[in-house]
């Protein structure tokens, strides 16, 4: 090969190497995608927003908390088993995050607006972790909500009629601090892995 082929060469190599760094086709000095326990759901196209009272009557949406992990869940306060459960185990997340435990904020939605007041969410709420804010929709929003968000609910009547229980979904809706749904979490993964994806969301 003689001289004025080999610069002929190099010239065009340096010049693929440019386009391919524009294009984002050179891969090898980007930060690796995170990987989580919880099932990863970035970019789907369901429960983006809501926009719910509070247990104060103010209006909330994801906006309200942006710079924080957001963990969304579905349940009702007299609920036996999965809800408290859920609860305890965010409220030892939070914990364990220490320093970082402030950049967790816990929703929790009510499926059973009927019994479920102001009041008694206050109290709920308080029994897990103050900062823990209870959304309350009316009968009418529960409705669109829960099929924004693909949960499912279902009143089972009981033998009178205020000890009916609610059969709802028991899986939390992840969101990263810029308010983007990015996880699927299912009931009874444990408190380790999720403490593990706040802090990997955080992180990101």
């Amino acid at each position: 090969m003689n001289k004025r082929n080999a610069l002929q060469l190099l010239a065009g190599g340096a010049a693929w190497a440019g386009v391919a760094a524009t294009l984002g086709l050179v891969t090898a000095c980007s930060e690796p995608r995170p990987s989580f326990n919880a099932v990863d759901i970035t970019g789907a196209d369901y429960a983006k927003d809501f926009s719910l009272k509070d247990s104060d009557g103010k209006v909330r949406t994801l906006a309200d908390f942006k710079g924080k992990v957001v963990v969304l869940f579905f349940g009702y306060a007299q609920c036996p088993d999965v809800c408290p459960t859920t609860m305890t185990e965010m409220a030892q997340v939070k914990q364990q995050l220490g320093s970082d435990g402030d950049k967790l904020q816990v929703l929790f939605v009510t499926v059973d607006p009927a019994r479920d007041t102001p009041e008694v969410l206050k109290a709920y709420m308080g029994a897990f972790d103050p900062g823990f804010v209870a959304l309350i929709p009316t009968p009418e929003q529960l409705v669109t909500i829960a099929k924004d968000f693909k949960v499912y609910f279902k009143k089972v009547e009981g033998k009178t009629p205020t000890s009916y229980s609610m059969d709802h979904s028991a899986a939390s809706f992840v969101y990263d601090a810029q308010g983007r749904l990015r996880l699927y979490a299912r009931y009874g993964a444990g408190v380790a892995p999720m403490v593990s994806d706040v802090k990997a969301l955080l992180k990101s």
